[in-house]
């Protein structure tokens, strides 16, 4: 059975998002809000935890985690940046954006494309996700709330407890979440590529 803790939105109480971290580095599996849906995540590098997350999406190892990272200077850690990314992710972050950015040697292999060596990048526009952050120290490895048939992700806590209770070991109440996911840019390539449209206008930069 999953833990259930209620986190004001606007005003994180510190002594919850402690206690989130320290189920987060114990190794396990949580669901929290972001500035779009809500995500699965887990500690990076908890090989344990990604595979648990891998098969409640029911994802194969071709599937791009997403690092949520705190700001551009982490992101850096973690994917190479070149002068005209950096001023993409500049404009955009923090928002409800991913990008696909080639992965550093930071990055564990087994998160990365096999084949590609990418790795998926995020900063949430969000005070919950803020506060995690900065008590963790690192980046969460997610991924979207979306379970296989579902056609949207998931975004009401509520019904998040419901169908999810017995496979995840804490779900962060922060309110109702959007119901659409990120927009999805590949910046690999010469030119941003769109991979997904989803809450972010990707307009500006196509």
């Amino acid at each position: 059975m999953s833990r259930f803790l209620q986190i004001h939105p606007a005003n994180p109480q510190p002594r919850l998002i402690a206690q989130a971290v320290e189920r987060l580095r114990a190794g396990a599996v949580v669901v929290y809000p972001t500035d779009s849906s809500y995500a699965l995540g887990c500690q990076l590098g908890d090989k344990a935890a990604a595979e648990r997350i891998r098969t409640l999406r029911q994802t194969d190892r071709h599937h791009n985690f997403t690092l949520v990272c705190r700001d551009l200077s982490e992101i850096a850690t973690y994917a190479k940046v070149d002068n005209r990314c950096y001023r993409l992710l500049k404009a955009a972050t923090p928002g409800p954006f991913t990008f696909i950015l080639r992965a550093t040697h930071e990055v564990p292999r087994r998160l990365q494309h096999p084949r590609r060596k990418t790795i998926g990048i995020r900063v949430p526009d969000n005070g919950i996700v803020s506060a995690l952050l900065a008590e963790l120290g690192e980046p969460i490895m997610s991924c979207t709330l979306i379970l296989p048939d579902d056609d949207w992700p998931l975004h009401d806590p509520e019904d998040i407890e419901e169908r999810l209770r017995h496979d995840v070991d804490l779900i962060i109440d922060g309110g109702s979440g959007q119901r659409e996911p990120t927009t999805v840019l590949d910046l690999t390539e010469d030119a941003p590529q769109l991979i997904r449209q989803g809450l972010g206008d990707a307009s500006p930069f196509l």
